[in-house]
């Protein structure tokens, strides 16, 4: 009998240990169950920005903790001030380098583009072409002048035109005028010349007496001439007057180079003195 209650306390105890093995693997079967349901909730629970004493919400997740789509190329990232991108090396060098190349710059473009004026100098009378009309008591006159310009600029300069008017006792005895005559190319030096006709008669006639009087040598007139010249350049116009009295002998051809007449007037006096080389 001993041996039988054994046997059945052996029995129970398997039974028991059997069903309590069993419960367990069913325990953990339900809490494997339970964990995946945890994780799901996990995952619809919404995100929550727990912020500190020291620390605020971002105001681009607005709480979220995410970005909206739409604004992804909108935004700008955070940078810290202390990340090296924000402090260039050398900017003090960069920034007076950078000073000294815009006024080099500006100043070459103001030395090479500044208008400088157009030098015109009177280079007086080439030749001197005389003709008489004796039934008219005309004396017929075709001065060649020539005019010398300087271009100092680093640009092209156009003489627009050249006009000249020649007086003789304050009559008007010839004029000319010259349209679109050359252009001055940079930093060069160029001569025009040109041919005024001029006509002595009228109440002028005398002159032609003077002229043909065959016991005179020498048939010097004194006239006076009047040149204005007309130049452009760049978006700038200029306009040069010059003024000269001029010797011509009436008598007779004449081609030799006569310079202009040379004022000199004294400042403390009245008087002013013409001579002529």
């Amino acid at each position: 009998m001993g041996a039988h209650w054994s046997r059945s306390c052996d029995a129970l105890l398997a039974g028991t240990d059997t069903s309590g093995r069993q419960g367990l693997h069913a325990g953990d079967g339900d809490d494997s169950l339970d964990g995946l349901d945890r994780q799901e909730d996990i995952a619809q629970f919404p995100y929550v920005e727990f912020t500190g004493r020291d620390s605020i919400t971002c105001p681009t997740c607005q709480g979220t903790g995410r970005i909206p789509s739409g604004q992804l190329n909108e935004l700008v990232a955070l940078i810290p001030y202390s990340d090296q991108r924000l402090q260039p090396h050398r900017t003090k060098l960069y920034v007076v380098l950078s000073v000294v190349v815009c006024l080099l710059v500006s100043s070459l473009v103001a030395f090479f583009m500044f208008p400088r004026p157009v030098v015109v100098e009177d280079d007086g009378i080439r030749s001197a072409t005389v003709l008489f009309d004796r039934n008219n008591s005309k004396v017929l006159i075709n001065m060649t002048s020539s005019l010398n310009f300087t271009n100092s600029n680093f640009f092209t300069v156009l003489v627009d035109s050249v006009s000249c008017q020649v007086l003789y006792m304050k009559t008007v005895i010839g004029t000319q005028q010259l349209g679109n005559v050359i252009n001055i190319q940079p930093l060069s030096q160029r001569q025009v010349n040109f041919t005024v006709g001029v006509e002595i008669s009228g109440s002028l006639s005398y002159v032609y007496a003077f002229c043909t009087m065959a016991s005179i040598k020498v048939h010097n007139i004194v006239v006076f001439m009047q040149t204005t010249v007309k130049t452009s350049y760049m978006v700038r116009s200029a306009q040069n007057t010059l003024e000269a009295y001029r010797y011509i002998d009436c008598g007779s051809n004449s081609t030799v180079h006569k310079p202009p007449a040379v004022a000199w007037s004294d400042p403390h006096s009245r008087l002013q003195v013409r001579l002529v080389q």
